[in-house]
């Protein structure tokens, strides 16, 4: 498989690391309009680095395309990358609106390539476990889940994450991966309830959500940026028979978190995994076995585009303040 990378960011540096050690695929080339975050990424994959991806493109040839850019770019590079036939692999939220992300998908379909959004939560271990468990009937009928993710603010040279219409805000960008992996566990959304606080001078946007499914059951999601500890992630599923229970920091009986001046932090922070191949290889590396036999994904594109509107409509809820009917037709 011969890949490029666009977008040598965060997350492109994660792809190029784990797609650097991946048997089977060669990284021919990777961009970023930086050179020297492109130099950066080619080095830890071995590939030629480029400042200008239509150059790039057109001297390597790739057969698939990692799209790390930030999300406000992720419609304009998947169209182009779909008209030239090359296979994207594209970070999420798939796009900023729900028309954009079913233009995504229209278009990727029309030029007969593979769109695959990176929910990554899905290829967690624990929280594939727990679904697994789930889905075997351990605890009976599900009823109800908490999900809470807390990470501090992004930085970043370009800030973009501080900009709503270029990020989407907290529910967007952090929020959106229990938004997935709630629907995953219970199918599809009849309302939403949410608020969220307007961003502070410091950075910290806190917003809490309520899913109501047409299956009955209830999730309540929380989603922090400014956190002043560690990527945190903590998730109960409550069922008829029984109860599970996650907490990426472990039992501690009391944790106390404080803000300090000076604490130099990633630009963007992400969950670890003590695995041997962290969720983001193994993810890719999925990915990359769809396309070359295939198959269907665990993660559809159109399961990327309703995760898209659950966040928009958890938005307007927010907006509003009243609850917001989302809808059951699959997408």
């Amino acid at each position: 498989m011969n890949i490029a990378i666009i977008g040598c960011g965060t997350m492109g540096m994660i792809y190029a690391r784990n797609l650097g050690k991946m048997p089977g695929v060669t990284v021919s080339a990777v961009a970023d309009l930086i050179a020297e975050r492109a130099n950066r990424a080619a080095e830890a994959c071995g590939a030629a680095a480029y400042t200008d991806w239509e150059q790039m493109l057109e001297e390597v040839k790739p057969e698939t395309v990692a799209v790390c850019v930030p999300t406000y770019l992720h419609k304009s590079f998947t169209l182009e990358l779909a008209k030239r036939g090359i296979h994207i692999i594209c970070e999420k939220p798939a796009a900023l609106t729900l028309e954009d992300a079913k233009a995504m998908e229209a278009e990727c379909h029309k030029h007969g390539v593979r769109l695959f959004i990176g929910h990554v939560v899905r290829f967690f271990p624990n929280y594939r476990n727990a679904f697994d468990q789930v889905q075997s009937g351990k605890i009976g009928v599900p009823k109800m889940a908490h999900f809470k993710r807390f990470a501090s603010y992004p930085q970043g040279v370009d800030l973009w994450y501080h900009d709503r219409s270029k990020s989407g805000g907290v529910i967007m960008d952090l929020m959106i991966h229990d938004i997935d992996y709630a629907c995953w566990l219970f199918g599809d959304v009849e309302s939403v309830y949410a608020s969220v606080t307007e961003p502070s001078l410091s950075g910290m946007e806190y917003a809490q959500v309520t899913l109501k499914f047409f299956s009955g059951a209830i999730a309540n999601l929380t989603g922090f940026w400014g956190y002043a500890g560690p990527f945190t992630t903590q998730f109960e599923i409550s069922g008829t028979g029984g109860i599970i229970q996650f907490d990426s920091n472990q039992v501690q009986s009391l944790d106390l978190k404080i803000a300090s001046e000076g604490v130099q932090r990633a630009a963007v922070q992400v969950p670890s995994s003590p695995t041997v191949h962290d969720p983001y290889y193994n993810e890719v590396k999925y990915f990359i076995e769809c396309i070359r036999n295939g198959s269907e994904p665990l993660v559809t594109a159109a399961d990327a585009t309703r995760a898209v509107e659950i966040a928009l409509a958890c938005e307007r809820s927010a907006q509003t303040g009243q609850p917001v009917q989302v809808g059951g037709n699959a997408l």
